[in-house]
């Protein structure tokens, strides 16, 4: 089994902070919809290693009443520890909050915790 993508809500119109801080701050490619899903909204994000392979795909779907997920979250890995310190610097030149509390308590890895610009929790991890 293998996981094919991670979905997170935006409010309705909520796009352009989701394209903001998954293809700004995160560096994830914005893809189509399927034409049968455009009228839904949202926005859909893809990252590619470098062999060309899919590793990590984010739906942000419209959801109304939006509450965002304060405790559920998608986990994304970099590579290594200097990627995981640069996206942190971007993502707050970008205005995004980081938080660096519990980087050193997942053994195996240092990661940070973020919150996308409508409030979803995000975690990002760098293998040691």
């Amino acid at each position: 089994m293998k996981l094919h993508h991670v979905q997170v809500a935006c409010p309705p119109g909520g796009e352009d902070v989701a394209r903001k801080f998954y293809g700004d701050g995160l560096g994830l490619t914005e893809i189509d919809k399927p034409a049968a899903l455009k009228g839904r909204g949202g926005a859909w994000f893809r990252a590619r290693n470098a062999s060309g392979e899919v590793d990590a795909e984010i739906h942000v779907g419209v959801e109304g009443p939006f509450a965002p997920a304060r405790k559920a979250h998608p986990a994304l890995v970099l590579n290594d520890v200097p990627a995981l310190d640069e996206l942190g610097e971007r993502l707050s030149s970008l205005g995004f909050d980081v938080d660096w509390r519990e980087r050193y308590s997942f053994d195996g890895y240092e990661r940070l915790h973020t919150r996308d610009g409508h409030g979803n929790r995000v975690e990002i991890l760098a293998s040691l």
